[in-house]
């Protein structure tokens, strides 16, 4: 990540993550980050901390991902496609049985989105913050979540 996008969206304001009037608020939503590169992990924690996101877990393997799960609900998840080596599908199947919205990160495109999650929303790399919390609102507002 180039550290011109992490800059990006620093100075964004806590109205950004609250309703405009065309998305579900996000404040005090439980979120799950899974990122294998801890630069990017660490810069979206803060940044949706500062934004009123609970950051209930950051994970950087599927195996920690899916402890996370297991452990408590989320309210949202913000999933890499790629984790090293691997493909992140045990992780969405996982919060698609919990009924947990989720939106993909990744550099590849959507054609690199695993197959059965293709109708998903992604946020391509690089990215301004904005978009992915346009993405977790429309997430969230799309998956007929109860807490909206």
């Amino acid at each position: 990540m180039r550290s011109s996008e992490t800059s990006l969206s620093v100075n964004e304001s806590r109205t950004s993550v609250e309703s405009d009037g065309g998305g579900a608020s996000l404040v005090g939503l439980r979120i799950l980050i899974v990122e294998d590169n801890p630069f990017i992990a660490m810069a979206v924690e803060e940044m949706l901390s500062e934004q009123g996101l609970v950051i209930g877990g950051v994970a950087n393997t599927l195996e920690g991902a899916l402890r996370f799960i297991k452990a408590a609900p989320y309210d949202l998840a913000l999933l890499d496609v790629n984790i090293g080596e691997r493909k992140i599908d045990p992780v969405a199947e996982a919060l698609t049985l919990l009924g947990t919205p989720f939106v993909f990160t990744t550099g590849c495109g959507r054609a690199g989105l695993p197959e059965a999650f293709r109708d998903r929303p992604v946020v391509e790399k690089p990215f301004y913050f904005e978009e992915i919390l346009q993405s977790l609102r429309d997430a969230r507002t799309h998956s007929g979540s109860p807490r909206e």
